[in-house]
């Protein structure tokens, strides 16, 4: 041992080149703890241990220190050396290098987590010797020491190995002194950041005794903005542990000061820990303060501010989430449908295989009785009226529907075809009128039934649109084009009051006849009213902008319309109309207006949603942050949930927006959260809604794609049975990929096909699934082999469990064909893996396994390829011979096993006769290493 110290120096770059941090006891190298070892010195190890943890040598200092832990376990057994070991580490830790204290304090979790070990032993040793060490280290002058105290601190903290007591009464102390306004501003703002990251470790009374009130005063800070910045970071933290009461009455006015701040960074902090705190209000702060809050903050001067504001704002919109309102609850990080105590289900049916999922709630209207009922009119009268209320719905309306794609295209069938004509917006100031003479001449006439049948299913709210779109016309005489219209509308409708008239006269005949002619002309003054005199016929045209009075009941002078034109057919009737309203909301402002009211709802404060729409506008990519767009799409599920259903019509829009954008990015985020959409929504919604932005994700990159392909069978699954088996057509198209070295796509596709089996019938199994199952069990990689068989083997369990036979039979015949008899060794392999799966999963009668695939098994035991012939040996030693069917003595296929078994276990490859010969209870490493 004479030489130790020069051996220390001298080996200075070799022992760091084999870093002493990795070495333990049981190392084969250089120990740490040799200093230990007897030597020349006759010092017994305790004296050795002095000697060079107080050596003038640094060197050996630092490795005294970074040894502590080894030098803590020989002497564990002794409690008189081990107390004294502790001694010495309380002498190190006032060494005056500073490399020395850093290696001790690096130390110090590592040793506490020993003692924790043994604390039956050493009860206070941790407490008497190590915390003091790491309280006066946050004070150390040299910068590493601190930081290194400050993160063995937190690692303590997050273990659990300091309790309460020295919390409170030794680490909390020196944090206090360390926030003193008098204190020095690097220490200062070091232990501001230490008391954040600790308060999430401390019950709620340790906050709110000791630290909260400084806490408040530390947001306060007029001279650091450092300082403020750490307790706006961690403000929600705060608020979190002190609960809602402590946060409304501390807490909350200190956060506006930080939200108005001078500094944009402190700003910014307060925006990023906007949720949380309104987590920890009540619903009348979150409405009536937090938000005015918010949108200060949306609209902050600093670009930054904002970034963080609108990223933040999904977010924070969720915080109003009510389960009883949206219908809808999180259990185990899903997205769930509230049970029957919690919201009230009218009239609503279930598929008996999700009779735990209720699509219609009380509140949420159909999307077939919102298309089918409500006509463009009817719309607007009741926005007009109820601007945050869904259109009524029938009660039987409300039920679930099984057939949802009959409704869906009933609605398509309800709503009028525009216009086949195409134009060039380049060319037109506005929509061009369509040129309906190259339609009338196609049309072929109708009979008088079919004319009354066309007027019949409109009715009065035809003949309303129409003087509804002659009013809007009237500021617009002066455009031929609008003249020309005009004639058209007028003759529809005169051609409508005349049928009105006529159906009239039947049910009207037996009344007086002065009561008939009196009611007849009030119904004719009540429809000429609109019928203006325009300014091409010698009217004043400021006359014709206000309704002439003088005018009513008398027909205006108008040009006969084109000699081909029917005035009984309705089909290009709502084009003019739209076109009219088109041009009448130019030019009004209130209908601009009236049409943002179909946006407003009371469930979160309407700025906040306005908002939140906008995030969409191509503007706020260039003056807030070029991926705004994907963090709207990324919380959209969030604000969709929180507005419920009822409220999908103020989301429609910007959703469709989102899946049309052109950043794969933003397309993405919503294929991977479109299930978790649809949840919310229920059937008829997204039967109505999400299918057709569904099916465009099917088609997009594969980068979007994935994430569709990653919940297939959580969307199908929502979807009635008629609109789930339209996409059996389509899962053969997600074998096709950009790139075909993607093969994480194929295994993704594979394990979704695993749970897909279970919704759709036994036929449409064989019919689509199958080929798809055997083309991924011959795929070029492993892993995707691998799942595959699990999928061939629920497909076999699905033809078994519904009687399908025939089918599996059918199946079984084209493995052993396609897989047994395989030119290629891998295809055979994959017949005893297949085969292995079938007889572990029990997914088939194991009689037939022994009648159909057995025989082709025990064939492949004389495979020229040894890999072939081991997966054989292994899945009859392991599986087959392990059931109760081949077990038995009257089986007439066990001898036939064991003769197998007894032959490969004299092969000539090594590998097979192992697995021939092992034990089916002995643990063994995978086999995948050796195929």
């Amino acid at each position: 041992m004479a030489g130790l110290s020069l051996y220390f120096e001298d080996g200075h770059d070799d022992l760091d080149d084999f870093g002493f941090d990795d070495y333990g006891t049981e190392c084969d190298g250089i120990r740490i703890t040799a200093f230990l070892d007897a030597g020349q010195d006759n010092l017994t190890p305790l004296g050795r241990l002095e000697k060079y943890a107080f050596s003038e040598n640094v060197f050996n200092r630092q490795i005294v220190a970074r040894g502590l832990l080894d030098v803590l376990r020989e002497f564990s057994d002794n409690e008189n050396d081990f107390l004294t070991v502790m001694e010495t580490v309380a002498r190190m830790s006032e060494d005056g290098e500073p490399t020395v204290r850093a290696e001790l304090m690096e130390q110090v979790p590592n040793i506490a987590m020993f003692l924790h070990e043994r604390r039956p032993n050493f009860p206070a040793a941790f407490s008497r010797y190590l915390v003091p060490i790491v309280v006066r280290y946050l004070t150390d002058p040299n910068n590493q020491v601190r930081k290194t105290s400050q993160a063995a601190l937190l690692v303590l903290l997050e273990q659990g190995l300091i309790s309460k007591n020295d919390v409170e009464s030794k680490v909390c102390p020196v944090l206090l002194d360390l926030t003193t306004p008098n204190s020095d501003d690097d220490y200062k703002i070091e232990a501001v950041a230490i008391m954040c990251k600790l308060v999430s470790m401390l019950t709620k009374d340790t906050v709110e005794h000791l630290l909260l009130h400084r806490f408040c005063d530390l947001c306060s800070d007029g001279r650091l903005f450092q300082v403020r910045k750490v307790c706006a970071a961690n403000f929600g933290d705060f608020c979190s542990i002190v609960g809602q009461d402590a946060t409304e009455k501390h807490l909350i006015a200190k956060f506006f000061e930080l939200c108005s701040d001078s500094v944009w960074g402190i700003r910014k902090a307060c925006a990023e820990c906007f949720m949380t705190v309104s987590n920890s209000t009540c619903p009348e702060v979150r409405r009536t303060k937090l938000s005015p809050l918010f949108i200060s903050l949306i609209s902050d001067p600093s670009r930054w501010v904002r970034q963080a504001a609108f990223q933040s704002l999904g977010r924070f919109i969720s915080t109003f989430a009510n389960p009883a309102g949206a219908g809808l609850y999180f259990k185990e990080d899903k997205c769930t449908p509230a049970g029957r105590s919690e919201i009230a289900v009218e009239g609503s049916t279930c598929r008996e295989q999700d009779k735990n999922r209720c699509e219609v709630w009380k509140d949420a209207p159909t999307a077939g009785s919102e298309a089918a009922q409500i006509t463009p009119s009817n719309c607007t009268e009741e926005r007009g009226a109820q601007p945050a209320s869904p259109a009524p719905c029938k009660a039987e309306e409300q039920r679930c529907l099984p057939a949802a794609s009959e409704n869906s295209n009933n609605s398509a069938e309800a709503s009028p075809e525009s216009s086949e004509d195409t134009y060039n917006s380049f060319n037109y100031w506005r929509p061009p009128l369509p040129d309906i003479s190259q339609d009338l001449e196609l049309l072929q006439p109708q009979d008088k039934g079919e004319r009354e049948s066309v007027w019949s299913s409109e009715g009065p709210a035809t003949r309303r649109e129409i003087q509804k779109a002659l009013e809007s016309l009237q500021p617009h005489m002066d455009d031929p084009d609008v003249q020309a219209q005009v004639q058209v509308l007028s003759a529809a409708l005169k051609a409508a009051q005349l049928d009105a008239h006529s159906e009239e006269e039947l049910p009207e005949a037996s009344q007086d006849s002065c009561g008939t002619t009196q009611q007849q002309q009030e119904q004719q003054e009540q429809h000429e009213t609109p019928l203006l005199a325009s300014p091409s016929d010698g009217a004043d045209p400021s006359d014709s902008e206000a309704p002439p009075v003088s005018n009513v009941g008398v027909e205006p002078p108008v040009k006969k319309p084109p000699l081909d034109y029917d005035p009984y057919d309705n089909r290009m009737m709502p084009q003019l109309i739209e076109n009219a309203q088109e041009l009448h909301r130019e030019q009004d402002p209130d209908l601009l207006f009236e049409e943002e009211t179909s946006k407003l709802q009371n469930v979160i404060p309407q700025q906040l949603l306005d908002q939140y729409l906008s995030m969409t506008d191509p503007a706020r990519a260039q003056t807030v942050d070029t991926e705004i767009a994907k963090h709207c799409a990324f919380s959209l599920p969030g604000v969709a949930l929180t507005l419920g259903r009822q409220n999908w019509h103020c989301l429609k829009d910007t959703y469709e927006t989102l899946a049309t954008d052109v950043q794969w990015k933003v397309r993405r985020t919503l294929a991977f959260s479109i299930h978790e959409l649809a949840v919310i929504l229920g059937e008829q919604l997204t039967a109505a809604d999400l299918l057709p932005i569904f099916n465009g994700f099917l088609k997009d990159l594969d980068e979007v794609r994935i994430g569709v392909l990653k919940h297939l069978y959580d969307f199908l699954k929502l979807l009635h049975a008629d609109k789930r088996r339209e996409y059996l057509f389509q899962l053969q198209e997600f074998m096709v990929t950009d790139n075909s070295r993607n093969w994480r796509f194929r295994y993704e596709l594979a394990e979704q096909l695993i749970l897909i089996v279970e919704l759709y019938s036994h036929n449409d199994i064989y019919d689509y699934l199958r080929q798809i199952a055997l083309t991924l069990c011959s795929d070029k990689v492993s892993e995707v082999r691998w799942i595959s068989y699990r999928l061939v083997v629920e497909i076999l369990r699905k033809f078994y469990m519904n009687g399908a036979n025939d089918l599996g039979l059918n199946f079984l015949n084209e493995l052993i064909m396609r897989f047994c008899h395989c030119p290629k060794w891998v295809g055979r392999q994959a017949f005893a893996f297949i085969c292995q799966a079938v007889v572990e999963e029990d997914c088939m009668p194991m009689g037939q396994f022994a009648q159909h695939l057995l025989p082709s098994l025990i064939a492949l035991s004389a495979d020229p390829v040894a890999n072939v012939r081991v997966l054989v040996a292994k899945a009859l030693r392991q599986t087959v011979l392990e059931k109760a069917y081949f077990k038995d003595a009257g089986c007439p296929h066990q001898e036939t096993v064991e003769e197998t078994v007894i032959a490969l276990q004299a092969d000539r490859d090594r590998d097979v006769r192992f697995f021939a010969s092992l034990d089916p209870s002995a643990s063994t490493e995978d086999t995948a290493a050796l195929i």
